[in-house]
């Protein structure tokens, strides 16, 4: 069967929402050095203050992919802001662990670029952590190309 997008509902968005969170502050404390509870406070109020609507948020395209009656993972876009008026933002991307490895995150990326290109959107763009060897190869192999690199070193006080 073939993977299909459809609108994520309120319902599916707050089943969603905790683990997405608790995602993100996880990546801020590997990859931004944060305690666990400033990194789950900073995590929570950037994606509410993001989705300040839920799934009915203007210019945030949430998406549920689906194989059939299967969710086999999900994709947040947001659209063109003033800020970036000629670029929309992956904002997260996931497959579900018992579903990956089949080519869903691929399918999900290419069906969202066709939409974003039915509505007139000329790029797309998206942060990865540069640890994330999987995510930066396919990205790569789709099309995308690194347009800003920022790097970090931890310093330890007193050394």
């Amino acid at each position: 069967m073939e993977l299909t997008l459809t609108p994520m509902t309120a319902e599916e968005l707050a089943r969603l929402l905790e683990s997405l969170e608790q995602g993100y502050a996880d990546d801020l404390v590997a990859h931004r050095g944060m305690t666990p509870q400033a990194a789950l406070d900073r995590s929570v109020s950037q994606i509410r203050e993001s989705l300040p609507a839920g799934a009915a948020t203007e210019g945030a395209l949430l998406r549920v992919g689906r194989v059939g009656d299967t969710e086999v993972g999900w994709i947040w876009v947001t659209l063109p802001t003033a800020a970036a008026p000629d670029q929309a933002w992956i904002h997260n991307i996931e497959v579900h662990e018992e579903h990956r490895g089949r080519g869903y995150a691929r399918r999900m990326i290419q069906l969202i670029e066709a939409e974003l290109t039915q509505r007139g959107v000329p790029e797309l763009g998206l942060n990865v952590f540069g640890t994330n060897s999987v995510a930066i190869g396919l990205y790569r192999s789709l099309g995308f190309e690194v347009t800003s690199q920022q790097m970090a070193k931890r310093l330890t006080p007193g050394s």
